[in-house]
C-alpha cells in the first residue's frame, strides 16, 4: 500500500481537516522531506490553497479545526495547530490552542514553519532577487555549486528544485532534494520560478 492509499484508508477518503469529499490532495508537512503517515495528510483543494497561500485565508472555513484538532493523527494535529496560530487575531482560535498539547519533539516540528510567530518575529527567506520564498515553492539554481562529502556532485545552474522547505532558524538557507539526497542550499544561489515570483 502506497502513502496515498494509506491516507485514503485513514481518512475514509475525506479531507482530514474539513471532512469534505474528493477531489483531495496528499500534502506533506514542512520541514519534512519524506512521505510518512506522521508527516502527510489528505486535504481538499480549499484547505490546500489556504495553507499554501495565507493571503487567501478565510477564517470561517477554519472553524472545522474545532474537530480536526482532536484527530489521533500527528500530521492533522500539527496542521490544525499551525492554522490556529495563523488565525489567532480572530480571537476564537486561542481558546482551542489553549487545549492542545504536544510532546517536545512534536512541538519543535510544529514550530518549524514559524506559524506561531508574529510577522515581526519571523525569519524571512528571500531568493537572489528578493522574492519571498515559502515552503513548497519551486526554485532554480542561478550558478553551479559543488557539494562536498559522501556522494559529492555538482548542482548545475538551471537545476530545478521542487517543494522546498525553509530552514526555520536561518533566513539564508532552504532544504530540498536533488538526486534523491536531502541538501541545504543558500538562498543567494536560488531564483523563485515562474508565476510564483509574483507572490
Amino acid at each position: 500500500m502506497n502513502i496515498r492509499e494509506a491516507l485514503e484508508q485513514r481518512s475514509g477518503n475525506k479531507c482530514e481537516l474539513c471532512a469534505v469529499t474528493p477531489p483531495l490532495n496528499d500534502l506533506r508537512l514542512s520541514p519534512s522531506l519524506n512521505d510518512t503517515l506522521d508527516t502527510n495528510l489528505l486535504v481538499c483543494n480549499t484547505c490546500k490553497e489556504q495553507i499554501q497561500q495565507p493571503e487567501k485565508m478565510d477564517a470561517n472555513h477554519w472553524r472545522c479545526l474545532n474537530d480536526a484538532m482532536w484527530s489521533e493523527h500527528k500530521a492533522v494535529q500539527i496542521t490544525a495547530w499551525r492554522m490556529l496560530h495563523r488565525l489567532k487575531a480572530e480571537g476564537w482560535p486561542q481558546d482551542l490552542l489553549d487545549m492542545m498539547y504536544f510532546e517536545a519533539a512534536d512541538l519543535r516540528f510544529a514550530e518549524a514553519t514559524g506559524d506561531h510567530l508574529s510577522d515581526d518575529e519571523k525569519i524571512i527567506h528571500r531568493d537572489c532577487n528578493g522574492a519571498l520564498l515559502k515552503a513548497g515553492d519551486t526554485v532554480t539554481m542561478t550558478k553551479d555549486k559543488d557539494l562536498k562529502g559522501a556522494g559529492s556532485f555538482t548542482i548545475k545552474r538551471g537545476t530545478v528544485i521542487r517543494n522546498i522547505s525553509l530552514v526555520h532558524d536561518n533566513a539564508t538557507q532552504i532544504e530540498g532534494r536533488i538526486n534523491g539526497s536531502s541538501i541545504v542550499i543558500l538562498t543567494k544561489y536560488l531564483k523563485k520560478t515562474g508565476a510564483e515570483q509574483a507572490s
